[in-house]
């Protein structure tokens, strides 16, 4: 059984990831992290309610994996959620105006923050019961398998679900069959409001596959391009026949667990300290910049574009009716 300590660092050998290719990354990180800002004002605004959960500081890890995936491929995830709908290729002006409720949001507004799917982007939902979607991931494994279509499941997890039993009948399941299945666990090092030391005896959650065979790797989750090529690898395995394989991102949310949470389980030095040498947006750009692949003009030409996308969806999401009270009697019963 081979489980691997850490993502390979890159070798001379290895092919180097192009300038388009960054400047990419940082485009749609910077989209994330600039939407879930804005998602964040709206719901001090009180136009979102119920639970929101933000994205901010784990960017990189959804944009590296999805710039590794071909089309066909299936995605789900938990209510953290927003960031994976954009890297889908969803719009955001259908998922702004799902987090305020309004008609023109992918669920027609009855969904909110963590109930919205895209069968046309192959994004099969956020889901708000913890570790719930694992099962529903390794369904769409099972279901590329049966109709061999060479595409595989990429099943996003946090280091709280990790625990769950759901998880590991998942886990025996996708190994004994050899579903085409890449578990993503985003570990951000806090499950809600406790540390990952306090609610896992052993904190390398990349092993938790091995008493089902299942290889894992650890790797940089702030860190795009490490992503990225962990991805690839891992795309390969699975879409290749061989199986799941796991992947933990060590990766690190910025703001509370929701909206409501204060977070005063860990240090403000901690999380300056994190915004500071690990920040993944800063990290790329003074990459771009050291490396002359970008100048100062063009990213910040960037960032102009990725704001004008987010107050034209958080205008779209204000200006939307709301759902006509008819809509509570719909998608409630499917006739068979």
């Amino acid at each position: 059984m081979a489980v691997k300590r850490k993502a390979k660092a890159p070798t001379p050998a290895e092919p180097q990831t192009s300038p388009d290719a960054l400047k990419r990354y940082f485009a749609d990180m910077l989209l994330i992290r600039r939407f879930e800002e804005r998602a964040g004002q709206l719901y001090g605004m009180g136009l979102i309610g119920g639970f929101c959960h933000l994205y901010i500081g784990q960017e990189a890890v959804v944009v590296g994996m999805q710039a590794a995936l071909e089309e066909g491929d299936t995605i789900v995830t938990s209510y953290r959620d927003h960031g994976h709908m954009l890297a889908c290729g969803m719009d955001p002006k259908g998922v702004m105006a799902e987090l305020t409720g309004r008609r023109g949001g992918y669920s027609r507004g009855k969904g909110g923050s963590m109930h919205m799917f895209s069968r046309e982007k192959n994004f099969f939902g956020g889901h708000g019961i913890v570790g719930a979607q694992v099962p529903i991931g390794t369904g769409l494994g099972f279901a590329h398998r049966y109709r061999d279509d060479g595409h595989i499941s990429v099943t996003y997890l946090g280091d709280g679900a990790i625990n769950q039993g759901q998880v590991y009948e998942s886990f025996n399941m996708a190994s004994l069959w050899k579903l085409p299945v890449v578990y993503v666990i985003e570990n951000n090092r806090y499950g809600m409001g406790t540390s990952v030391s306090r609610a896992s005896a052993r904190t390398d959650l990349f092993r938790r596959g091995v008493p089902y065979g299942i290889e894992g790797e650890e790797v940089d989750g702030m860190d795009v391009v490490a992503i990225h090529r962990a991805g690839l690898a891992a795309a390969e395995h699975a879409r290749s026949g061989k199986g799941p394989v796991i992947l933990e991102m060590l990766t690190y949310r910025f703001r509370g667990h929701s909206m409501s949470d204060p977070a005063k389980y860990r240090s403000k030095e901690e999380v300056n300290r994190m915004r500071s040498e690990h920040d993944p947006i800063d990290q790329l750009r003074r990459r771009l910049i050291a490396d002359h692949q970008a100048d100062e003009d063009g990213l910040k030409q960037i960032e102009r574009r990725a704001r004008e996308i987010v107050a034209e969806a958080a205008q779209f999401a204000q200006d939307c009716p709301e759902p006509d009270p008819a809509e509570l009697w719909t998608d409630v019963l499917a006739e068979a």
